[in-house]
C-alpha cells in the first residue's frame, strides 16, 4: 500500500496539481508545430538544393552555386543541431522575442541539408535514360525532372525521408534550450516543480514513443500503397 500511495501522490503532483497536465499538452502542441513546419521547410530547401546540385552535375553550369550549396551541407551536417539552434536564437535572431518561429526555421534549415542529400541520391539512382527519353519527347529539363524523374526518385527515397522526419521530431527535444516549451521542456519544468523525476520523464518518453510509432505506421502504409500501385 505504501508504494501505491506513493505512486498516487507522485501522479497527482505531476498531472493534477495546478493543472500541470496542461503544460504537457502545451509542450506536445509546440513539438508538433515545430516538427511539422520544420519538415516542410526541410523538404522545400532539400528539393531546391538537390535539384540545383544535380543540374550543375549534369550541365557543368552554376559551379559557384554548387560550391555554396556544398558548403551549406557541410556546415549543417558537421555541427550539432543544438549549436545551430543557439546560434540562430542568440546571434542571428537575438532581437526576436518569440522563440517558436526561430526553432522552426533552425530545425528546418538543419533538416534541409539532410533532405537535399537524400533527394539527390534518389535522383541519381534513376536511370539517366529517363532524362534523355523525356527530352526526346519534347519536354524541357525541368518538366522531365518534375513529371518523370521525381516520381521515380520519390519511391526510392521515401523510407529515408520518413526516417528523416522522425529524426526531426526527436531533435525538437532540444528546443527548450531557447525557451520553447516543448514536450521535454514541459517535463523538465514539472520535474523542477515537484522534485520528482519518475512520472515527468516517463511521460516525455511515452509521448515521443507514441508519436514515432504513429509516424512509422503512416510511413509503412504509404509504402504499401506505392508498392501496390507499382504491381497494378
Amino acid at each position: 500500500m505504501a508504494l501505491w500511495d506513493t505512486l498516487v501522490n507522485e501522479f497527482t503532483k505531476t498531472f493534477i496539481k495546478d493543472n500541470r497536465y496542461e503544460l504537457f499538452l502545451t509542450g506536445l502542441k509546440n513539438t508538433l508545430i515545430i516538427a511539422f513546419f520544420a519538415a516542410l521547410i526541410g523538404i522545400v530547401i532539400g528539393l531546391i538544393v538537390a535539384s540545383l546540385k544535380v543540374y550543375t552535375a549534369q550541365t557543368g553550369k552554376l559551379k559557384f552555386v554548387d560550391k555554396v550549396l556544398s558548403l551549406y551541407i557541410t556546415i549543417i551536417r558537421g555541427t550539432p543541431v543544438v549549436v545551430q539552434l543557439l546560434i540562430a536564437y542568440f546571434l542571428i535572431f537575438a532581437s526576436v522575442d518569440n522563440a517558436l518561429p526561430v526553432a522552426i526555421l533552425a530545425f528546418g534549415i538543419n533538416s534541409g541539408a539532410y533532405v537535399a542529400e537524400i533527394i539527390r541520391a534518389g535522383i541519381i539512382a534513376v536511370d539517366p535514360g529517363q532524362m534523355e527519353a523525356g527530352r526526346s519527347l519534347g519536354l524541357s529539363r525541368m518538366s522531365t525532372m518534375w513529371h518523370i524523374i521525381f516520381p521515380q526518385a520519390f519511391k526510392n527515397i521515401l523510407p529515408a525521408l520518413g526516417n528523416e522526419f522522425i529524426a526531426v521530431l526527436k531533435e525538437t527535444s532540444v528546443a527548450g534550450y531557447i525557451a520553447v516549451v516543448d514536450i521535454t521542456k514541459a517535463g523538465a519544468l514539472i520535474r523542477g516543480a515537484t522534485y520528482s523525476a519518475f512520472f515527468p520523464l516517463i511521460t516525455v518518453a511515452i509521448f515521443y514513443l507514441v508519436l514515432v510509432i504513429g509516424m512509422s505506421a503512416i510511413l509503412k502504409k504509404v509504402e504499401r500503397r506505392l508498392a501496390k500501385s507499382d504491381r497494378n
